[in-house]
């Protein structure tokens, strides 16, 4: 845990916040020995805690964008795979506690795990150290993120542009599906894939359908094989 702390650059004044982000609940579904805090509420609180923070830096770093360039681009920051970059270059699969059927799996190099705990992580800094710590933490995490946006702006019409090259392809259009939808009315989360010839292409999550379906096309793009892009 030290060795961790010190690896992303925050020391932690509770550890318990820190122990908690990188429990994967199938550590607390296996305990026999009574509840076990994991982390998939700090996951839902370092997602809104991510999201405010890119938000405030991109609308400050481009004042000339219209907003749908702006949720374009924060979808692109705060994709899944974004995610498990982020978490892959902290080496965080190593520090996650596991259940025993999940860690034979190959838990610690899945991306829905690391991607998890990543926002985890994130929710875990915020409520130890306040705003101020987790903008400091997120803004140094994802300075590579911003580089490259400077080099190869996101996509415009990520949706657009994979029906475009689909349909080069084939006939059969992607489907977007809703798989899964949290919190309350006035603030929404949802979880959705993209579908191509009954196989899924890409996932992506944001507060509205809109937004998610936006990040899974973009994952979509990205992820594409040479020869189908």
């Amino acid at each position: 845990m030290q060795s961790f702390q010190q690896a992303i650059g925050y020391r932690f004044k509770n550890p318990a916040l820190l122990h908690e982000a990188i429990t994967h609940p199938s550590l607390a579904h296996e305990n026999g020995h009574g509840p076990v805090p994991h982390n998939q509420r700090l996951e839902f609180l370092g997602d809104a805690v991510l999201q405010l923070v890119l938000t405030d830096r991109i609308y400050k770093l481009y004042p000339d964008w219209p907003e749908g360039k702006l949720t374009q681009t924060r979808a692109y920051l705060a994709n899944r795979h974004t995610l498990f970059r982020r978490a892959q270059a902290i080496d965080l699969g190593k520090h996650l506690l596991l259940g025993k059927g999940e860690e034979g799996s190959g838990g610690r190099a899945r991306l829905s795990n690391l991607a998890d705990a990543y926002e985890a992580l994130l929710g875990a800094v915020y409520l130890d150290g306040g705003m101020r710590a987790a903008r400091k933490f997120i803004l140094s995490q994802f300075s590579e993120e911003f580089a490259n946006l400077k080099q190869s702006a996101p996509r415009t019409n990520p949706k657009g542009q994979l029906q475009e090259v689909l349909q080069a392809k084939s006939t059969t259009n992607p489907i977007y599906r809703v798989v899964h939808e949290s919190g309350p009315d006035h603030s929404k989360h949802f979880e959705v894939v993209v579908e191509w010839q009954g196989r899924e292409i890409g996932r992506g999550s944001g507060n509205s359908k809109k937004q998610a379906e936006i990040a899974a096309a973009l994952v979509a793009l990205e992820t594409l094989s040479p020869d189908e892009a």
